[in-house]
């Protein structure tokens, strides 16, 4: 069964967020919009990202290291977010692995919120249903798209080719081999569900001072790195 899905190369990534403001923009209108954002600098922020950027620094002065975390819906190959909606809005795609929301039966709830351990649903406060990254499912499918911009919008945006798309079944992929030659891993795998989306390992950094580099960061050992983010759906 193909499983498409994102791997996120950490060493390469910036921290530019061209990821989540094209993801923004695209994912405003159509058939996910309007992806609200009706307080978003004030004291109890809220609004509706299917993807973010945390960053974090780690290490000891002067051996310190910026990590540059993306996260979104990974869409998991056992999804708890879909056996717990009681509509069945919530539901993964056989044909492609997707994991999407029918808008017209989510009532709200935030069940999906709750059983997510990785924090990526979240409520549009406009139209109160539940939300979360499409993998522009409306982009990839698009036979109107040349076929070189038929992938999401934060793959097309990427300036450091920080983020790779594909099918993770298909050994022979892009994604498959990136997965397979640099140490793939999966976030939070202790919870069983089955990630499909995967992260390449930074390497160590040879600009810091000899004598005093640090070892290879691997996110997995930040403090908080996988707590899931404060969302909207959280808050309410």
């Amino acid at each position: 069964m193909t499983q498409l899905a994102l791997v996120i190369d950490l060493n390469v990534c910036v921290g530019c967020h061209a990821c989540a403001t094209s993801c923004k923009e695209w994912n405003s209108g159509g058939g996910a919009g309007p992806l609200t954002d009706q307080n978003p600098y004030g004291k109890d922020p809220s609004g509706t990202f299917f993807n973010r950027v945390q960053t974090y620094e780690v290490g000891e002065f002067p051996a310190t290291e910026t990590v540059h975390f993306p996260k979104s819906c990974l869409h998991c190959e056992d999804p708890p977010c879909v056996p717990v909606c009681p509509t069945g809005a919530s539901y993964k795609r056989a044909e492609d692995g997707i994991v999407l929301v029918d808008y017209d039966k989510c009532i709200g709830c935030k069940y999906c919120a709750w059983a997510c351990p990785y924090g990526a649903r979240e409520i549009d406060e406009q139209q109160q249903v539940m939300k979360k990254c499409t993998l522009c499912v409306d982009r990839i499918y698009d036979t109107q798209l040349p076929e070189s911009e038929r992938k999401p919008a934060c793959v097309m945006a990427c300036p450091t080719n920080a983020r790779l798309f594909g099918d993770v079944h298909d050994p022979e992929s892009n994604v498959s081999l990136a997965i397979r030659e640099r140490g793939g891993y999966a976030l939070m795998p202790e919870w069983e569900t089955k990630p499909a989306n995967q992260y390449l390992p930074r390497k160590p950094n040879p600009a810091v001072a000899a004598g005093s580099n640090p070892a290879p960061v691997d996110p997995r050992s930040i403090d908080g790195a996988y707590t899931p983010a404060p969302s909207s759906a959280a808050k309410s």
